[in-house]
């Protein structure tokens, strides 16, 4: 199993950060060991001061696939879930502002909590798809994927021209405005409209 995701693909996030909007999707990615299950806790590390919450939908691949057309993308995942992409945003602008890689600020050990459960595509409106995080019980984060600047089926099929995608895969599909900093004793709760999916307690 391996973490792909898709950076800069909200308008409004973008604009927070003060990025540039993209000419085409940023890709990252995150081993395995930065996957967190639902049941476990986040340990934030003691070499970063500055994690932030990205909340966002998450595709998990059901069959084996690569240069997809976007046509075809659809085939490829059958349900949805979510997860939160912890950011280490202090060591992520150090490394920008050098040019380097993000990997150590957005694939540490536990960067990745995912949901459980999943949820059929079918019983889901993909193109308008309401989500959200709550820290301690107040909304900080929401969303809508009729924001998206790529669709999750033209995501599916741009990173199948560089990576095989392989059953089991999962596919972080971006975060909208309201990223901010978690703190030692924080619960962050994820919903799926409102249907909550997630809960992470911060240690």
């Amino acid at each position: 199993m391996k973490i792909i995701a898709i950076g800069r693909n909200y308008v409004d996030h973008i604009k927070e950060l003060n990025n540039e909007r993209p000419d085409e999707p940023v890709i990252f990615t995150k081993p395995e060991t930065a996957y967190l299950r639902s049941v476990d806790p986040f340990y934030i590390p003691d070499w970063t001061n500055d994690v932030h919450h990205e909340v966002e939908i998450v595709v998990k691949i059901n069959h084996n696939g690569k240069n997809i057309k976007p046509k075809f993308a659809h085939k490829y995942y059958d349900e949805v879930g979510i997860g939160i992409d912890f950011t280490a945003r202090d060591l992520q602008a150090k490394l920008k502002a050098k040019g380097l890689p993000w990997d150590t600020a957005k694939g540490f050990n536990g960067s990745a909590p995912v949901s459980q459960t999943f949820i059929p595509k079918d019983e889901l409106d993909l193109s308008n798809l309401d989500f959200s995080l709550k820290v301690n019980k107040e909304e900080r984060q929401k969303g809508n994927t009729s924001h998206m600047i790529w669709s999750i089926d033209e995501i599916i099929a741009h990173m199948s021209k560089f990576f095989m995608l392989k059953k089991g895969d999962l596919i972080f599909t971006g975060t909208p405005a309201g990223v901010g900093k978690v703190n030692i004793g924080d619960k962050l709760e994820c919903f799926i409209g409102e249907k909550k999916m997630l809960e992470v307690d911060v240690k």
